[in-house]
């Protein structure tokens, strides 16, 4: 299982500590974060003890209003089961109690530097932050490009020209995300996110040519940190008798930790655009979300030209 540890949290999101500064070393291992209710009136039967527990204007106001034996009693109850950490979005003034209780049970507790925002605009931008970085991944070896904003996996043969499209793309406006080495998160059960390992960040390798920043040459537009995988393109060498001239064909699918994403193929030999094609391809696969298929409107056109034929006679 994936993890992280409070203190990366608390640097992501510039988080101040108020208690617990010695623990913040503890495990982070869910998405999702919890902001107790009915825990403060004493229901734990579904109580998610391994979230993070955010704590908002709205819980802060209620434990102020406690007498002081009735709020030991509510937060007791809630840190004697060890969650991760606390994150307060109120402020701080008012907490002393709240310390206490985290500093006797070891857990950290941590505030937002800015309470003017939003508790859910704060538990929205913890809980994406969660989900990339505790998402299950795997590097594949290919190449991730985003095409009019799809993201397409390229993948083939070393040689094929996975690089050489990518370079090509770039050049009409698409965005490299990643060359040679493609991480893969899964981000949702039907969900793959594409994104690069680091080292190879804005890095594209060409034969002949060698190792370019794509960024350094083609400015900020030509590369993007990540994208949704929604086609995986293999290209292929070019087989004569091997190409599918079908005016539509069953839809294939490859499949990554469990989530299937629509598969083609694309052949590819001296002079073929293959660019082109890939164009065409994800604006062709935009269309059938959208509800249209070229090859039906055909079908439609020629059973209405028959239609019409029959009753001329």
């Amino acid at each position: 299982m994936k993890k992280i540890t409070v203190a990366d949290l608390a640097k992501r999101f510039s988080l101040k500590v108020l208690a617990g500064e010695k623990h913040l070393h503890k495990n982070i291992t869910r998405t999702r974060v919890h902001r107790p209710g009915l825990e403060f009136v004493g229901y734990f039967e579904f109580f998610p003890t391994q979230r993070i527990q955010i704590l908002g204007r709205k819980e802060v106001t209620y434990l102020h209003k406690l007498s002081h034996e009735e709020r030991k009693m509510r937060i007791g109850n809630i840190v004697h089961y060890h969650p991760p950490c606390f994150i307060v979005t109120a402020e701080e003034e008012g907490l002393t109690y709240l310390k206490h209780h985290c500093l006797e049970e070891e857990i950290p507790l941590l505030i937002t530097q800015n309470p003017e925002n939003s508790t859910t605009e704060y538990i929205a931008k913890i809980e994406s932050y969660l989900s990339n970085v505790l998402a299950p991944e795997i590097s594949i070896h290919g190449v991730c490009v985003n095409v009019s904003g799809i993201g397409i996996l390229l993948r083939g043969k070393s040689g094929v020209g996975k690089s050489e499209t990518a370079h090509t793309l770039i050049g009409r406006g698409h965005r490299l995300v990643a060359d040679d080495i493609v991480v893969l998160k899964k981000i949702s059960p039907n969900t793959l996110l594409g994104t690069h390992d680091e080292k190879t960040k804005e890095f594209l390798a060409l034969r002949s040519i060698g190792l370019l920043n794509v960024v350094r040459l083609y400015g900020q537009k030509a590369f993007q940190e990540e994208t949704r995988i929604s086609l995986d393109i293999t290209l292929s060498k070019w087989e004569k008798d091997d190409l599918n001239n079908e005016l539509d064909h069953e839809l294939q699918f490859s499949e990554y930790m469990g989530v299937s994403i629509p598969s083609i193929e694309i052949q590819v030999q001296p002079g073929r655009d293959v660019a082109g094609l890939i164009e065409a391809a994800v604006h062709n696969w935009i269309l059938k979300q959208q509800g249209y298929s070229a090859a039906e409107e055909f079908m439609r056109r020629i059973e209405l030209e028959i239609e019409a034929s029959d009753s001329d006679k």
